[in-house]
């Protein structure tokens, strides 16, 4: 087993984009996503995105006339952050996302954490720490969005094999082990090498979040739950402090 960084320093950061649809189709998706829900800055205009990845909600929040701080521990992702950014004004920092608060010097507006970066945190009781440290730093009325997938429900047997995607030189397969709070998560990756198949494969530890459990936290520390979607398993819920 190794760790969310290991992982995605020695598999999954240079596919990332790629198994995720493409850059161009992350930033589209994202900023109809943040201008159907009117994320627009409105005060002091500061947005940290927790696991920024290659830009996917940074850019769009940028574009949409925020200043971006963006935080990831993959040095390889946060690369491609800054060069897909092309001069937007978006600070990026590498760093665990549990570190956060380390680099909050005020308050801020708006506080994302998309993409299923959240189950990379350990426990549930660190998740709640999270978010009462984002309840500190937000301003009134500033708002907090978390993503994650929902793996309460356990998949059994073959469905457990999850083809992620693939094309005539890759293929992307997942593999899913459960445990009573945590998912092992097995990557597979297959590359064309010439004549032959080339396999590469590493394993990391998620956590079980359930909405449900994600809304009654979120509402004992003082939000307002503004918005909860679910797409493709992909739960997005937006709170306001």
């Amino acid at each position: 087993m190794t760790s969310v960084k290991e992982h995605y320093d020695n598999l999954l950061a240079p596919l990332y984009a790629w198994i995720s649809g493409g850059l161009e189709l992350k930033l589209e998706e994202n900023l109809k996503f943040f201008e159907s829900h009117g994320i627009r800055p409105t005060r002091s205009g500061i947005a940290f995105d927790l696991g920024a990845g290659p830009g996917f909600q940074s850019i769009p929040l940028s574009q949409s006339g925020f200043k971006v701080i963006a935080m990831d521990l993959s040095r390889d992702l946060l690369a491609e952050l800054i060069s897909n950014a092309a001069g937007l004004p978006i600070v990026a920092i590498e760093d665990d996302l549990s570190n956060f608060t380390e680099h909050i010097h005020q308050r801020v507006e708006l506080i994302v954490c998309m993409g299923d970066t959240i189950t990379h945190l350990t426990s549930l009781e660190k998740v709640n720490t999270l978010m009462e440290d984002a309840s500190q730093i937000l301003e009134d009325n500033g708002r907090l969005i978390i993503g994650f997938r929902e793996l309460a429900s356990e998949l059994k047997g073959l469905d457990r094999f999850i083809p992620v995607r693939s094309n005539s030189e890759r293929i992307f397969t997942c593999f899913l082990e459960y445990e009573k709070n945590h998912v092992n998560v097995h990557d597979i990756v297959h590359e064309k090498a010439g004549d032959r198949w080339v396999i590469k494969k590493s394993c990391f530890r998620k956590l079980r979040i359930s909405t449900q459990w994600m809304s009654v936290c979120m509402k004992k520390l003082g939000f307002t739950i503004e918005n909860i979607d679910n797409n493709n398993g992909m739960t997005t819920i937006i709170a306001r402090k």
